[in-house]
């Protein structure tokens, strides 16, 4: 997660409770032949996860998204069932992968190392194996002072199924910072996005194309995705309905919290339909037996080149360096006056700062959200 040039405070979370959320998009892509890459791990030991922060007992049922009366197929109802299939102990051994991949590259996997290289080449092997056609188009990257230091990759994978015309679009930051291996931020919306596309295969019954991407550089300023946007042709913009972010949700403290609606202008709440992602990505959240999922602003993340583009957008992250407050702790659980995630942008964000309790939530929750859309003729744009 981006912050120090985005100027985040603790007023960046501003909170209105919900009943339901949801996010998403797609985007096109370019290709650059990558070379085979490392074979995923095996399931790593349950101790090297923290013990789950659950929230208080609630009349939870299972997280299997609503049908829709919009859905088209007869058999999306295989789709349907993608938020019981997937499964938080695969997301952790994506995770464990791409701690290795830090070990083994000076402790981080920072865009423009080799760290960041090698966890390129990881996700592109994962995608392949489950079928997908994965690309890796470049972009201009810079430093920070403002000197272009050679091209950067991202990862863009999407269904052959679906319409190609309409294309619900879901992505992660690959990098890490420099001081760290990033296993929260953001390992884990990586492993959220790998489980779900392997699960979801490249050819489910859908009606909307579903579009998978991996973008480099945002903690220097987003440069992976806006190179992204900005390569697309107008054409291609408009091709993407709804673009889903995911960033940071792992945290051991975190909060469950959703983005897509709340705010005074487009920067902050998203262009038009960014509050209906929101709402189905809460009512997942729900589903998933949390209580009052809470709406915050966008602050300037993967998602900003999108919302400038115009198109809708949604957010799912468990918050970072602000203090969980009591009354997030009374309904989620956790300790009140704590960061959410005392390990935000530190060497310890490691495989032992994952909540898998946190992690699982999530996943479900954006798993069905992707379910939603990816069955819908909904019109968001």
């Amino acid at each position: 997660m981006l912050i120090s040039t985005l100027g985040l405070t603790a007023s960046r979370i501003r909170l209105a409770f919900l009943g339901i959320s949801v996010t998403l998009a797609t985007v096109a892509c370019g290709s650059v032949a990558v070379e085979s890459p490392p074979t995923a791990p095996q399931s790593m030991p349950s101790s090297e996860a923290t013990t789950p922060q659950s929230p208080p007992k609630s009349e939870a049922t299972t997280s299997q998204s609503p049908p829709s009366s919009k859905a088209t197929a007869s058999d999306s109802s295989s789709v349907q069932r993608l938020p019981g299939e997937v499964s938080d102990a695969r997301a952790m051994e994506h995770l464990q992968a791409l701690q290795k991949i830090a070990d083994e590259h000076g402790g981080n996997r920072a865009a423009g190392t080799p760290g960041y290289d090698a966890s390129v080449e990881y996700v592109v092997g994962v995608l392949r194996d489950a079928g997908f056609k994965a690309s890796t188009p470049t972009y201009d990257a810079s430093g920070e002072d403002g000197e272009a230091s050679g091209p950067g990759r991202n990862v863009i994978a999407q269904t052959r199924a679906g319409d190609s015309g309409h294309i619900l679009m879901i992505g992660a930051h690959l990098d890490s910072v420099e001081d760290g291996p990033g296993i929260v931020d953001d390992g884990s919306g990586v492993a959220t996005l790998l489980e779900i596309a392997t699960q979801l295969g490249a050819d489910p019954s859908v009606q909307n194309m579903v579009r998978f991407a991996f973008f480099g550089h945002e903690e220097d300023d987003g440069q992976g995705s806006t190179g992204y946007v900005e390569g697309l042709s107008a054409d291609d913009r408009n091709k993407i309905k709804l673009y889903l972010n995911v960033d940071m949700v792992a945290s051991p403290n975190g909060g469950y919290l959703v983005q897509g609606g709340e705010g005074s202008d487009e920067e902050e709440a998203g262009p038009p339909g960014s509050a209906t992602i929101g709402r189905v990505l809460a009512d997942q959240l729900t589903r998933t037996g949390v209580p009052n999922p809470e709406f915050i602003e966008f602050v300037g993340d993967d998602e900003a080149p999108f919302v400038e583009a115009g198109i809708p957008v949604g957010g799912a992250e468990n918050g970072d360096e602000e203090e969980k407050t009591r009354s997030q702790a009374r309904a989620w659980g956790g300790q009140a006056g704590e960061p959410y995630d005392r390990c935000f942008h530190e060497a310890c964000d490691r495989l032992d700062n994952v909540n898998r309790d946190v992690l699982n939530r999530y996943l479900r929750a954006i798993a069905g959200t992707v379910a939603h859309f990816a069955t819908s003729t909904e019109e968001l744009r």
